[in-house]
């Protein structure tokens, strides 16, 4: 009885797994197979011209200036976050816990906010933004700070309930180290997993933004494929489908990161 439900179990799971990888998978290979048409039959050069990086950035100086400001933006969102985020929710637990649940609400609050109602706010508070600081596409970085917050601070909250910070802190403390000794020495080590799980959420939804970016009139590579596609429809396809296979890196190096943490608490 239990051998046979195990086959119907395991029948399932197969089930899924390639009906998921169908839906995934086809239009990934419709996109390969749409940059690699010719007259003649098939041909690289769209993946040749894009493996040449002075080419693009003398043929297509919008898409080369684009990923350049991704990743710019990804970089300094990341990092942006983790500054703010790690010692205001190691601070929280430590000395000020009544505070959790309103930062709990403040930091999902972005996700239940259209990104078009996001620009609307954000539009009047980037005016004053481009004044003081000028209108740099780097600045979208405190509005991707905004939108990432909800699923980092998710990866941040688990990796910090399952260690005992306040007692991991005060045997630092007794020790006689400073907070900020203790913040980067004791506490970020144990939730390195989880650091790098915010790290990389965080990196995958800049790479993939568009509509903050095309509203606020500000350039990354989600815009400049958009523009790409009215001139040269393949160059865009072949550029969304390495930013799509970039990101399925991304969440695959995720889950091996999360598998990673549970094999070494189950050991």
């Amino acid at each position: 009885m239990n051998a046979a439900r195990r086959r119907k179990q395991r029948l399932f799971r197969w089930t899924v797994l390639v009906v998921l990888g169908v839906f995934f998978l086809l239009p990934l290979y419709a996109m390969l197979e749409f940059t690699t048409r010719a007259p003649d039959g098939r041909t690289a050069e769209v993946w040749k011209t894009l493996l040449d990086w002075r080419q693009i950035q003398e043929d297509y100086p919008d898409l080369s200036a684009g990923v350049v400001y991704s990743l710019e933006q990804a970089a300094l969102t990341a990092l942006l976050m983790l500054v703010l985020l790690v010692p205001t929710m190691v601070w929280v637990r430590l000395r000020l816990p009544w505070l959790r649940r309103p930062l709990e609400f403040l930091c999902l609050l972005p996700l239940t906010i259209p990104a078009i109602v996001l620009v609307v706010g954000l539009a009047p508070v980037y005016a004053w933004v481009t004044y003081f600081v000028g209108g740099s596409s780097l600045t979208l970085t405190f509005a991707y700070v905004v939108l990432v917050l909800p699923f980092a601070y998710r990866a941040l909250d688990a990796g910090l309930s399952a260690i005992d910070v306040k007692t991991l802190s005060e045997a630092a403390r007794s020790l006689g180290a400073g907070w900020g000794t203790v913040l980067w020495r004791v506490v970020l080590p144990n939730i390195r997993s989880a650091v790098l799980s915010a790290a990389f959420l965080s990196v995958a939804l800049v790479l993939g933004e568009f509509t903050i970016a095309s509203l606020l009139n500000r350039e990354n590579l989600q815009v400049a494929i958009n523009l790409l596609g009215k001139s040269s429809a393949t160059i865009s396809v072949a550029v969304s489908l390495v930013s799509l296979v970039l990101a399925f890196v991304l969440l695959f190096a995720l889950s091996f990161v999360g598998r990673r943490r549970r094999s070494k608490e189950a050991s």
